[in-house]
């Protein structure tokens, strides 16, 4: 029997649930499941639980939790991204990726090269639409756990406040990782399309930032996440 795993937004427990009109439709009228089907169900708490469909109903759909497990554990290393804001596709396939690769926290970063500006009600519906992407990149890879999507920040804001043992800015002229010790937590930045300016480069350094290298070709804004996230985690996270 084939088993359907989906995150609900509200708190689960063993026992019979009334899934929320979200949840509902999707399983419902999407999915079109039936009575019986076979579905493992998150709330973002760490634990998954195992049940199976009980009534599908034509704006309701209840669920039978029978089994409580212990989720996936998250990466030893905890990543904040600042990833810089990039258009369209591009901006989702990084959110997307970043989530499956462990990222612990993600910032979209407004930088000068951004070709991007969101503003108020354009902002909550682009920040609702990668929550929602991160969502599905959960359901498909096994995290137990949501990535924290923060509403876009102006670069300089984000340096002041983000805080990790290691800090690293991607930079096509700066150093290897090699030599670094084992951190904890990590905040890495990495620009737009068009990279990040000198300047801001010499921002991140001065805010205790260190340039990292990823090889000798510049890499896409939406490549250097997948790219850096799966080196730092080889090294240091849970990709041993």
């Amino acid at each position: 029997m084939r088993l359907s795993r989906f995150f609900v937004d509200a708190p689960l427990t063993l026992g019979q649930h009334e899934l929320p009109d979200a949840q509902a439709h999707y399983l419902g009228r999407v999915l079109r499941l039936a009575a019986g089907a076979a579905v493992q169900l998150f709330d973002d708490s760490g634990a998954e639980y195992r049940g199976e469909v009980v009534e599908v109903g034509k704006k309701r759909v209840c669920v039978e939790l029978r089994e409580r497990l212990d989720g996936q554990p998250e990466s030893p290393l905890r990543v904040h991204l600042g990833q810089g804001l990039s258009r369209g596709e591009r901006m989702d396939w990084a959110i997307q990726k970043a989530t499956e690769l462990g990222v612990a926290e993600i910032t979209p970063i407004v930088s000068e090269r951004c070709e991007v500006r969101l503003k108020d009600e354009r902002a909550d519906k682009r920040l609702a639409h990668w929550r929602q992407i991160a969502i599905s990149a959960c359901e498909q890879c096994g995290r137990s756990r949501l990535p924290i999507i923060h509403p876009p920040l102006v670069l300089a804001d984000w340096l002041a406040a983000v805080e990790a043992e290691l800090k690293l800015v991607l930079h096509p002229f700066a150093d290897s990782l090699l030599g670094h010790p084992r951190p904890g937590t990590l905040a890495l930045l990495i620009g737009p399309e068009g990279g990040l300016a000198d300047a801001e480069v010499d921002q991140a350094r001065a805010s205790g930032f260190h340039g990292l290298r990823l090889g000798p070709r510049v890499l896409r804004t939406e490549t250097a996440p997948v790219v850096a996230l799966s080196v730092v985690q080889h090294l240091w996270g849970d990709f041993q």
